[in-house]
């Protein structure tokens, strides 16, 4: 600043050089709208009854999911969070529902025997237009590197990490490599005890979690919003005495900048 008072008194030109100055464009997320827009009467109805043990809106607050994103929804089953992510980033966003050929054989949460595969029905009885579905493992599909705002890993890094953390290893490193810089992973899943057999609970540790999401290369912020303190956490997750209601929990993997 006393240079330039300097320059000013002594009557030489001063010489200004202009830095171009980057301005986010993104849209704010109306949450109340969003949470509105759950009560649709085109959504499933066995969906909407899971919401208050899910807080799926409140989960995509806490990922800053905003409209326009493009968002993978991994193991997208039966489409619980596929539709919730399709309202969420609007028409103007993607989201890209990934299921092995394998998930899409089961019944509970995926399929349906009398009415087809549930997604499908999903994705048309809901006109989530911004919706495409990717069949196949995800070392079979095709997603360019740097290309994904967000992904949601709902319940199923246990499946990964339990026998060998190596798979979920690289399954994390994968998804490192579609998202871009600052992009994140929703991890949600159901809380372990050390020295439990949580393979057999489809339970894990939040440490491990944490920890192969750090060796992954990802920043790992943890929440408590869906933690549940009355899951003794001694039964499977199956166990129909939990009425799917398990202690969880949530983190947000940030890919630095």
């Amino acid at each position: 600043m006393q240079k330039i008072l300097k320059i000013l008194r002594s009557g030489k030109p001063l010489v200004l050089m202009l830095v171009p100055l980057t301005i986010s464009l993104a849209q704010a997320q109306d949450y109340d709208a969003l949470r509105r827009s759950l009560s649709d009467p085109d959504r499933d109805l066995t969906d909407y009854a899971r919401d208050a043990a899910r807080k799926p809106v409140a989960v995509l607050e806490f990922l800053s999911i905003a409209p326009g994103m493009t968002v993978l929804d991994v193991y997208a089953a039966g489409g619980y969070y596929t539709y919730i992510l399709s309202k969420a980033v609007g028409p103007e966003g993607i989201v890209y529902a990934q299921n092995t050929r394998r998930g899409l054989q089961f019944i509970e949460d995926r399929q349906d025997i009398t009415q087809g595969e549930a997604l499908a029905n999903k994705i048309r009885a809901g006109k989530l237009d911004n919706v495409t579905q990717l069949i196949g493992a995800l070392d079979e599909i095709d997603i360019a590197s740097n290309s994904l705002d967000a992904v949601m890993l709902a319940q199923t890094l246990h499946d990964f990490y339990n026998g060998n953390p190596d798979r979920a290893l690289a399954l994390l490193r994968r998804l490192y490599d579609w998202l871009k810089p600052g992009g994140v992973i929703g991890v949600t899943d159901h809380v372990g005890l050390p020295g439990r057999d949580n393979r057999q609970m489809h339970r894990m540790e939040i440490g491990q979690a944490i920890a192969v999401a750090e060796a992954a290369g990802f920043t790992a912020v943890s929440s408590d919003l869906l933690r549940n303190p009355d899951d003794a956490k001694t039964r499977s997750i199956f166990d129909p005495r939990l009425n799917r209601n398990t202690d969880r929990f949530l983190l947000k993997l940030t890919k630095p900048r």
